[in-house]
């Protein structure tokens, strides 16, 4: 993936590519940051004349390629007995480099470039005959040849000819191998550089990917597993997720460590200590010294471990905090604290899209269940099944809704207590405004039905109300029937209308399937629309399919599940089955139709006279 600098990371690139800081993202580096900014660090390091960090070019394949033929190519220029490179450390030491005629165990000790002559210091070329010469002593030679090798003016090492016989070398010499020094120096900073790029490459190509992981997940918990699992062991021994509550206290939300043994010692010692700070910077963190002596006790080695924090820090709002440990004799490479840093930001920022979308699932799916009946009553005569699947993961409230309803008391002894609604439709749109008119709908059946409302009238009603939200209504089709017990309790009689709903079906017990009612205009298009109903007797063993068109428009590829009355042949082969076993061999058939989830709500109401 493609990853995005800021202007403050870019300054910081082009100054270490600048300076020749190589990073080191396996952890040799062993430099603590010691609470300043990388910028402030390489600001530092950049005003200190000598030493280079000389050493790390050992890292580069390239460079101990070119080291070794360098050597060889010193000695039998100047036809000296050996010849060596000799890098420095950071600390200023001398070490071996690479070398040609050499035994293979020559001891350095304590060489160092503050041992060197004010030629070394200068930049220049010498010669020396004196076996006391520090470097002579080291090599075990009686006379030497020596020139520096510089790096963006700052000394990288000694490429050093030398010799068993006393006065070997001339000031000539010293020329001729300044020169080789010369093209040695810039052989190795192209390898230098070349080394620095491989690093920054892995280093972008890490945050890349652990970008692209983060942003693969929404679930909170799942998050904040996976930033420590992206830390350790790349960055350190341990890491710890934090996060803060609504009351603005810490939590200690995730534990990982390298070693399994030691986590479960690792999170009692994190429960028992004191929470992370709420830091708007990353720095040291003492937290595990303050547990008490028992549960340090418990944990063994890990309670002397060394701990760093780094602040989650999300549109303007501190979410937590990231800790990460390591053993006390490894100590944090700036490398490391860079990149902690970095992955930080990134995994507030996955971390609280991954709390705002888990807020909006819980509060779609509170709405979602709002809008539907809390239960569906006993109609004697008739078993009634419905099914509902929001499309999606449910994070947005969809337009499908369902009611089954009793029109009267129970305790009415009139002829009206055996008469039941329903009603099944589809608002135009998702989200709020669609979640609107199925709340305005639904609540509004119910109402007008309770005032012994006729089914065309309700539904007349209800279109008047949908045009009167003007630019907020939609557009609902609907289906809405009333349904009343048959005279000798054979089946129920079912008045509908179907407003630019698809129509319903109706299933005989020999398997043949027809439509029960024909369309009419749908709800929220024109004014004064006079609406009709249907008679359906539905006779013991008959089946009423209601269904949206999350049924019927269910997709796999160029083909709809409704084409070529494809759903009258699945209810045709549903004979004989109760009206849960319908509802499930449709709800499945939907399923199964296409090898992609479905992108719409799917609704359907099963009625069966029994």
């Amino acid at each position: 993936g493609c990853l995005n600098l800021s202007p403050a990371n870019a300054k910081w690139y082009y100054d270490i590519m600048q300076r020749g800081d190589v990073m080191d993202l396996t952890g040799s580096d062993r430099d603590a940051l010691g609470g300043r900014s990388l910028r402030d660090a390489a600001a530092s390091d950049a005003a200190a004349p000598l030493p280079g960090a000389g050493d790390r070019m050992l890292r580069s394949p390239a460079a101990r390629e070119s080291l070794e033929t360098a050597v060889t190519t010193v000695r039998d220029v100047l036809d000296a007995d050996a010849a060596a490179v000799l890098l420095t450390e950071r600390d200023g030491r001398l070490v071996l480099g690479a070398s040609a005629g050499l035994p293979g165990d020559v001891p350095l000790g304590e060489l160092s470039v503050v041992n060197l002559g004010p030629d070394a210091r200068a930049g220049s070329p010498w010669v020396s005959s004196d076996a006391s010469d520090p470097i002579a002593a080291a090599l075990r030679a009686r006379s030497l040849a020596a020139a520096p090798l510089e790096s963006q003016g700052r000394l990288t090492g000694v490429v050093v000819a030398v010799s068993a016989a006393p006065g070997r070398f001339e000031e000539s010499t010293a020329t001729r191998l300044g020169r080789i020094a010369d093209e040695m120096s810039l052989s190795l900073e192209k390898a230098r550089v070349g080394e620095l790029e491989r690093s920054w490459r892995g280093w972008l190509s890490f945050v890349a990917e652990a970008s692209d992981l983060l942003a693969g997940t929404l679930d909170q918990e799942r998050t904040m597993a996976l930033v420590a699992q992206l830390v350790v062991p790349r960055l350190s021994t341990w890491c710890a997720v934090y996060t803060v509550t609504d009351a603005g206290a810490a939590r200690l939300a995730y534990v990982w460590h390298a070693d399994e043994t030691r986590s479960d010692g690792l999170r009692e010692l994190l429960e028992h200590a004191d929470m992370a700070p709420p830091m708007d910077s990353p720095g040291p963190w003492n937290g595990l010294a303050t547990a008490p002596p028992d549960v340090r006790a418990a944990a063994g080695a890990t309670a002397a471990d060394q701990a760093y924090a780094f602040p989650l820090i999300a549109r303007g709002r501190r979410i937590g905090t990231i800790v990460i440990g390591r053993p006390p004799g490894d100590r944090f490479p700036r490398s490391a604290i860079e990149l902690a840093e970095e992955l930080s930001r990134r995994a507030a920022l996955a971390v609280d899209n991954a709390r705002l979308y888990s807020e909006q699932t819980a509060m779609s799916s509170a709405l979602q269940r709002s809008l539907l009946p809390p239960a569906i009553p006993d109609i004697p005569g008739l078993e009634v099944a419905v099914v509902y699947e929001p499309a999606g993961e449910g994070s947005e409230v969809g337009g499908d809704f369902y009611d089954v309803f009793e029109t009267t008391g129970p305790a009415t002894l009139s002829a009206k207590a055996s008469r039941w609604r329903f009603a099944i439709g589809d608002v135009c749109g998702t989200g709020p405004e669609a979640a609107a008119v199925t709340g305005l709908a639904r609540h509004a059946l119910r109402i007008l039905a309770a005032e012994d409302m006729s089914v065309p009238d309700v539904l007349a009603r209800l279109n008047r109300l949908i045009l009167a939200e003007g630019e907020r209504g939609r557009l609902l089709t609907l289906l809405h029937g009333e349904i009343a017990a048959r005279a000798r309790r054979d089946g129920v009689s079912i008045r509908l209308t179907s407003a630019g709903h698809p129509p319903p079906l109706v299933l005989d017990p020999d398997g043949k399937v027809t439509e029960a009612a024909s369309p009419q205009p749908l709800l929220g298009v024109f004014d004064g629309v006079e609406f009709r109903t249907e008679t359906v007797q539905l006779r013991r063993g008959q089946v009423l399919l209601c269904v949206t068109d999350g049924v019927t428009e269910r997709r796999s590829g160029a083909r709809l599940l409704g084409d070529g009355h494809g759903l009258e042949r699945l209810l045709s082969g549903c004979t004989g089955l109760s009206a849960g076993a319908v509802a499930a061999r449709i709800q499945r058939a939907v399923r199964d139709f296409g090898p992609e989830p479905s992108g719409d709500d799917v609704a359907l109401i099963v009625l069966r006279a029994s």
